[in-house]
């Protein structure tokens, strides 16, 4: 089955506090979105790369690559009004349904290979393979103005690549969109389809402010000092 990843990079990124939308900022020299776009052709150099982004960034992300020398191919999908859109619209572009795919944010540049090999393996044998880490944490659930300690060995955090069969992750998007949608993940479950959890990395969070990227940055360095 061939591999197909669909990186979606069409948000804002508000909360960075800067001017240059967060998939493009630089990252120990090189964009984030290089940096994710990178683990995938390290797992699989013959993956077909889809990239959803904005329609007035193309012409950035053209100059970029250019710059720092990515020549895998990539296909540059325009991004929708939501993440559902944009995600529906990289699925458009694939016409073989006996594969595999997987959607993975842009800003979560550090993740693993072994958490992409996991989560396409289980995808392969269960229709779906969705990353997931353990809570550290204490948590409390907050209802009506008073909280109330819960078990937080009942609940993961979710991360992406999310990986599907693609014939599954189509018909679940063609059934349209719901409010209560987050992630793929939630697509699927709601087209009545039992998801699929593994291993993620603890390295593999989505960069959301500006101290995220001084951590991403920081670990970068420290694993290319220890090679």
């Amino acid at each position: 089955m061939k591999n197909y990843a669909i990186v979606v990079a069409a948000g804002r990124g508000a909360r960075m506090q800067s001017a240059v939308p967060k998939q493009f900022l630089l990252l120990y020299g090189i964009p984030v979105l290089i940096h994710s776009l990178n683990a995938f052709v390290q797992y699989d150099p013959t993956i077909t790369l889809i990239l959803v982004l904005p329609a007035d960034q193309f012409s950035t992300w053209e100059s970029l690559r250019t710059q720092h020398h990515f020549n895998h191919q990539v296909q540059v999908v325009a991004g929708g009004e939501t993440r559902f859109d944009s995600v529906r619209n990289g699925l458009a572009v694939i016409e073989d349904d006996n594969a595999l795919v997987a959607v993975h944010d842009a800003v979560r540049p550090l993740v693993a290979q072994n958490t992409i090999a996991g989560a396409f393996k289980s995808a392969r044998f269960n229709g779906s393979g969705i990353p997931a880490i353990p809570l550290n944490d204490s948590i409390r659930q907050v209802e009506s103005g008073k909280s109330v300690a819960v078990d937080r060995s009942k609940y993961c955090l979710i991360q992406t690549p999310q990986c599907f069969q693609t014939s599954l992750l189509k018909r679940a998007y063609d059934c349209g969109y719901k409010y209560t949608f987050t992630d793929d993940a939630s697509v699927v479950e709601a087209y009545g389809q039992d998801i699929h959890l593994v291993d993620g990395n603890m390295d593999n969070f989505k960069l959301t402010t500006p101290t995220d990227l001084i951590i991403a940055d920081a670990l970068l360095k420290s694993r290319n000092k220890s090679l």
